[in-house]
């Protein structure tokens, strides 16, 4: 079962993903490095909660 730092950085990495698609097809570098941005700090989260839940085990 997941916890919340999986799904919370699981759900920051596909908004990041979804945010630098808009960015590129807009144009705008700054929303592009934002979505970037945003799915780095997705997976550090995510892997956090893999570790604490590995932990856990």
């Amino acid at each position: 079962m997941a916890n919340e730092h999986q799904t919370e950085g699981k759900g920051k990495d596909l908004g990041g993903k979804l945010k630098e698609e808009a960015g590129d097809l807009l144009g705008n570098d700054k929303m592009k490095r934002e979505g970037q941005a945003d799915q780095v700090e997705g997976k550090v989260q995510k892997g956090y909660g893999d570790a604490k839940e590995k932990l856990k085990d």
